[in-house]
């Protein structure tokens, strides 16, 4: 994915070099016309070059005569999620991210991103393995590698394509390891280490993040091989009004019996060999930042305990049933598995 400033060019350009810098782009020939502080003042296309042209001006003209005057574009502090899916709908591929300054922050390319999700994500890191020892003896879950990759490097992809530019990472145990690859690793988001001088649980070292940029934060352990679509889990977090919500995992129960439904001993229905579904815990999660600022800091706090906490105070806690391809690699079969379902799964 090229650097978003290829898609820029000053105001006071002439036609000429713009109609180079259109070829270089490609597939993505669109140039987004800035002022000498990168505010956007216009757009510009094969199109739009067109035009120009048939009204009389020349290549020897400012492009800002070419340009579009009002291109779309969404406001880093304030997009909504439909509002971005909308424009993608309507054949938008390529969308500018502007502050409150109207100054280009970076820019939105479908080609290479599924979406830009207007959340923050921590990946929780710190844990021993222990179940999957010898083979984290000297090594962190987080960095095994599952068909020639690392397992953090799965998540951290899917995190990255769905455009989410801030992740927290939590660490401890051999936690130089993971700070070591995330430094030597090309990103398109920041990353931040955050560091447990102790075991915090699964949600404890969220308190050590001193301030989340978002409003809804995702929650994920980093030993989950998934392929999920974290925009349908967004929208139907936002849509259904939630505090917090956890991917449910599908759980099938065969009954080899006929199971009979009694009143006082006597049967009133019955079913033959009946299968019933229960969803379990994905360890996947979102959750509104005002939750995680109630946390107690630096102490020891498991997303199970923030579920309770929700469920008895009488806030939103919602099971998101996930329809995609989900493994927790936390014991040995589960690690030689993974390493099969790479060769025949797509992943990102």
């Amino acid at each position: 994915m090229r650097d978003y400033k290829a898609h820029l060019v000053q105001n006071n350009i002439d036609l000429s070099h713009a109609l180079r810098k259109l070829d270089e782009l490609g597939a993505d020939a669109v140039l987004f016309i800035v002022d000498n502080q990168d505010q956007l003042i216009g757009s510009l296309t094969d199109g739009d070059v067109r035009r120009g042209l048939l009204k009389g001006l020349n290549l020897n003209d400012p492009v800002i005569q070419f340009a579009q005057k009002s291109p779309k574009f969404i406001r880093k502090s304030k997009y909504s999620l439909t509002e971005l899916i909308e424009l993608r709908k309507n054949n938008f591929r390529i969308i500018p991210v502007l502050n409150n300054n109207n100054v280009v922050l970076t820019i939105i390319n479908f080609r290479f991103l599924k979406s830009y999700l207007p959340i923050d994500a921590m990946i929780m890191a710190g844990g021993l393995g222990s179940r999957l020892k010898p083979l984290t003896d000297s090594v962190p879950k987080p960095l095994l590698k599952v068909g020639e990759r690392p397992i953090l490097d799965y998540g951290l992809k899917n995190l990255e394509q769905h455009g989410i530019s801030s992740i927290y990472i939590s660490v401890r145990y051999l936690g130089d390891q993971i700070v070591d690859y995330i430094r030597s690793r090309k990103s398109l988001a920041t990353m931040k280490i955050i560091w447990e001088e102790e075991p915090l649980g699964t949600l404890g070292s969220a308190t050590l993040v001193d301030s989340f940029n978002s409003d809804i934060v995702l929650i994920t352990n980093s030993d989950i091989l998934t392929n999920i679509d974290y925009e349908k889990f967004v929208l139907y977090f936002i849509n259904s009004n939630a505090d917090m919500s956890v991917v449910g995992i599908p759980y099938k129960v065969k009954i080899p019996y006929a199971v009979m439904e009694t009143v006082d001993n006597k049967v009133i229905k019955f079913q033959e060999k009946p299968s019933y579904t229960y969803y379990s815990n994905g360890g996947i999660y979102l959750v509104k930042k005002k939750l995680l600022n109630s946390l107690p800091y630096k102490s020891f706090y498991n997303t199970t305990d923030l579920m309770e906490q929700v469920i008895n105070s009488g806030g939103t806690l919602r099971s998101y049933p996930l329809k995609e391809y989900w493994l927790d690699i936390g014991r040995p079969e589960d690690y030689e598995k993974a390493n099969v379902d790479t060769q025949n799964i797509n992943f990102i």
